[in-house]
């Protein structure tokens, strides 16, 4: 996915967030128990194919080809929390917003072989308040 798309997906936390007052998650369900280090055991370069990597993690996100016409799979998990002070009356206003954590793991196969991989892991946060 484009820095575009994950903006999308990341709006769509927010304003979930927002009405629920809770947690919010979009993306691959199936990404977002997975580490760097489950991931490694999981899918080796040179090893793994699509149907291995397909059966761990379900369809990819986008699908892209390299300049080779190698296939380049893209997975992402964005889960965000609405920050505390967002509740308190008029400070809310002015101090509000979102932290959570974005998880992207990109695979790509030489025919159909998982040729290299890499994933990580990194925290979001956004304020929107009037103020931030």
């Amino acid at each position: 996915m484009g820095r575009d798309e994950m903006k999308k997906i990341f709006a769509v936390v927010l304003l979930a967030s927002l009405l629920t007052g809770c947690a919010s998650s979009a993306g691959n369900e199936n990404l977002h128990k997975e580490t760097q280090a489950s991931i490694k055991s999981k899918i080796k370069e040179g090893v793994t194919t699509k149907a291995e990597v397909k059966g761990i993690l379900g369809s990819p996100d986008n699908v892209s080809f390299t300049d080779k016409k190698n296939e380049i799979w893209k997975y992402e998990y964005v889960e965000a929390t609405v920050a505390g002070e967002s509740y308190i009356p008029f400070y809310g206003l002015f101090h509000n917003g979102m932290k959570g954590t974005q998880k992207d793991l990109a695979v790509i196969f030489n025919g159909d072989v998982v040729e290299k991989y890499t994933m990580s892991e990194s925290p979001l946060e956004t304020k929107t308040g009037w103020a931030d």
